[in-house]
């Protein structure tokens, strides 16, 4: 689903990879990458998490957190709203300040750093958002920003919503979760649009302890081994596209564009295959996402489509085929055949909305090999169901002649009697 980690070089049509490294299998080759973004705003004074201030909930939860964060992985914070205290709307939108830098943690200098904080200012998210994107650049291990706030962004027009999507779109790999420390609807909806657009989650946490597990579970997660989708780029046509081998792949796509790519699959063999679609932008609410798979002369095999209202930002779709032992022909002989891959999408959106770049695609395929003897499966599915519906008919028949008989049978018994 689109919240993909870090993307290796871009791949032309006849994909190539380094011998010992398919497609999709994590590079491990750099540090993975988090950055703590912390809402250091004047609401945060409030006292109602378990008898303390927001504040203090946060800088208790951080100490635990930066105790137990693995040694592999780079941790910086970063503060909205921690040094304004001022009226200037301008000036408090700036308001966003890297505490620690991103990097090697020295668990005693953050934790020092952590205690100077006092609840002050606005509340920048978008702001602070976009800084935190330039804190975790370079690398291409996992990227991770957790947002903790307690209120909305208080800088609009510029939309946190719209900044994550432009993370998105960016396709460094970087993923937002947000937590909200007040359950709130609104502020409940601009977190979870924030964490939807880059693939992260939404939490919304009432007491301390929540608060540090959760902030804990995220930072682990960052440092577990993760797969790496390859870039490619779909055709106009199937017989120039690139050709996949099983992995997990991005692209992107323009609005109601198709694209096509081609498995080669050996006799015997079954594939499986998926495709999502992010709208990392403001789109109308119905759209829909049609994936094919074809013969290279245009024969449809098989075919799954989605349709979305709106209420989510990701649409998918999936397909399975699978190949016959023998081909075709009199030969006998298995033989390959090219699969052709079409996805088509159907989203549209109101003027004013950016077209460009196309929306993110996350295609997954899978070549495995099928079951021991297709034909078996075939007739299992075909023949052999038909028998037992056949048999299920001549039984229900025989039943109702039989009841039919016997009830004829205790009415002339009763006349008679």
């Amino acid at each position: 689903m689109v919240g993909a980690i870090a993307l290796l070089a871009a791949l032309t049509a006849g994909i190539a990879f380094p011998a010992g490294a398919a497609a999709g299998e994590p590079t491990g080759e750099s540090a993975p990458k988090v950055d703590l973004v912390l809402d250091v705003s004047g609401s945060m004074r409030a006292k109602d998490i378990d008898g303390q201030s927001r504040m203090a909930a946060a800088k208790q939860a951080f100490n635990e957190v930066l105790d137990a964060t693995p040694e592999e992985v780079q941790l910086g914070i970063r503060t909205l709203g921690a040094d304004y205290p001022g009226d200037d709307r301008k000036e408090g939108c700036k308001d966003t300040a890297q505490l620690y830098p991103v990097g090697p943690l020295d668990r005693t200098e953050a934790k020092t750093a952590v205690a100077t904080l006092v609840p002050t200012g606005w509340t920048p998210i978008g702001p602070a958002l976009l800084q935190a994107a330039d804190d975790l650049d370079g690398g291409d291990g996992s990227k991770r920003i957790v947002l903790i706030s307690d209120g909305e962004d208080t800088c609009a027009p510029l939309d946190p919503c719209e900044v994550a999507r432009e993370i998105a779109a960016k396709g460094i790999g970087l993923t937002i979760d947000t937590l909200g420390l007040v359950p709130n609807a609104k502020l409940s909806r601009q977190l979870s649009c924030i964490a939807e657009a880059t693939g992260g989650t939404y939490t919304s946490i009432e007491h301390q302890d929540e608060l540090t597990d959760r902030v804990n579970e995220l930072v682990d997660r960052a440092a577990e081994p993760v797969v790496t989708p390859v870039a490619v780029e779909g055709a106009d046509a199937c017989e120039r596209a690139p050709e996949l081998r099983s992995g997990l792949y991005t692209d992107r796509q323009e609005f109601g564009q198709q694209r096509w790519y081609r498995v080669e699959l050996l006799a015997g063999q079954e594939l499986r295959a998926s495709v999502s679609i992010a709208a990392d932008r403001a789109v109308r609410p119905d759209h829909g996402v049609l994936m094919r798979a074809v013969t290279v002369h245009g024969r449809e095999i098989v075919r799954g489509e989605a349709t979305g209202n709106g209420r989510t930002d990701v649409v998918s779709t999936g397909l399975r085929h699978p190949k016959p032992e023998l081909d075709d022909d009199d030969s006998g002989k298995p033989a390959a055949e090219t699969v052709c891959l079409g996805v088509t999408t159907s989203f549209s959106a109101d003027a004013g909305v950016k077209t460009t770049p196309g929306l993110p695609l996350e295609l997954t395929v899978d070549v495995v090999d099928g079951p021991d003897d297709a034909s078996d499966v075939a007739s299992f599915g075909l023949g052999r169901g038909w028998w037992l519906l056949g048999a299920l008919v001549v039984t229900g028949f025989l039943a109702g002649l039989v009841w039919g008989w016997l009830s004829r049978w205790r009415v002339a018994v009763w006349r008679t009697n």
